[in-house]
């Protein structure tokens, strides 16, 4: 069943045009992640389908419900999730989740306040300050705050903004978490390895279109071939490696130089030819093509 779904989405703001006719689908109970870089309009995207702006033309529907014509059923079926958390600092972590309890006009607020807190590895801080709460818990909070009533579609615009790489981790666990309960998750994001370890899906947004559309594998595949990666035991071996390679262009790290190629085993097998004859030791391995090189090929090509 389809969760999201926009058609020929456009939005200019005076005379910058943002969204250039942005098509799109989501699965239910998948994570979808759409990337870009800064000004590609991936938070514009969101507003939109959450009801926040209209778009000048096309259409989008989210949980079945036209976002421009039936704008409160679509707000009761979603929660939204910025890019910093919106949470009061002078209430507690419980008392936060009881008034977006209260909002929502839940049956017993405080009740699902204590299961989100649990949920979310929360409860022994639920009746700190937030002012007493680390980044990494003021996000899991505010991630709590959008699964209370039960959403089933949840928009994330660069959930791990200014996290660092332990908080941006227990993130991922925890949009893990949520979609294991059956929620679709929309993520914006400009965390490349965040889409490759999170997304079923991924759309690339550039300059207001969407530029490809796929798994993170279906999306590699678009990058240059696999790299060789070779490995030496000293800094000698290494120079001289670069020197026999030079054709290769070799980029030099700790001790490793890694080598472009075609990926086939012909031309694996010329260059490892090339250091025997100059009597270099080396041990080698592929390094597969990552989502960012795929991310670069794809922008370029839409340049």
């Amino acid at each position: 069943m389809t969760a999201v779904k926009a058609v020929g989405l456009r939005k200019s703001f005076k005379a910058q045009t943002v969204l250039k006719g942005v098509s799109l689908t989501v699965g239910q109970g998948e994570i979808f992640a759409l990337l870009g870089s800064n000004g590609a309009g991936k938070t514009t995207t969101i507003k939109i389908l959450a009801t926040l702006l209209r778009a000048d033309s096309g259409t989008a529907e989210v949980c079945g419900f036209d976002v421009a014509k039936q704008g409160r059923r679509v707000r009761e079926c979603i929660s939204l999730t910025g890019q910093f958390a919106a949470v009061d600092d002078i209430l507690t972590g419980r008392e936060n989740l009881i008034m977006i309890g209260r909002l929502r006009h839940l049956g017993d607020p405080k009740g699902e306040a204590d299961r989100q807190l649990g949920e979310f590895g929360l409860s022994d801080a639920a009746d700190k300050p937030l002012s007493t709460y680390s980044g990494g818990m003021r996000r899991r909070l505010d991630l709590a705050m959008s699964m209370m009533g039960s959403p089933r579609v949840i928009f994330l615009d660069e959930p791990t903004t200014g996290l660092d790489p332990q908080g941006r981790l227990a993130v991922w666990d925890t949009v893990r978490t949520m979609v294991e309960s059956g929620v679709t998750v929309f993520l914006t994001t400009q965390y490349l390895e965040e889409a490759d370890s999170l997304a079923d899906r991924i759309a690339i947004l550039h300059d207001g279109a969407i530029a490809a559309e796929g798994t993170a594998a279906e999306l590699k595949r678009l990058a240059p071939p696999p790299k060789l990666v070779l490995s030496f035991l000293e800094q000698g071996g290494m120079a001289q490696a670069a020197e026999a390679l030079a054709a290769y262009g070799p980029v030099p790290g700790a001790l490793t130089l890694t080598v472009a190629t075609d990926g086939s085993v012909n031309q694996t097998a010329e260059i490892m030819r090339r250091l025997e004859n100059a009597g270099i030791e080396a041990s080698f391995a592929q390094r597969p093509p990552t989502l960012e090189e795929a991310f670069l090929t794809i922008i370029k090509e839409a340049i």
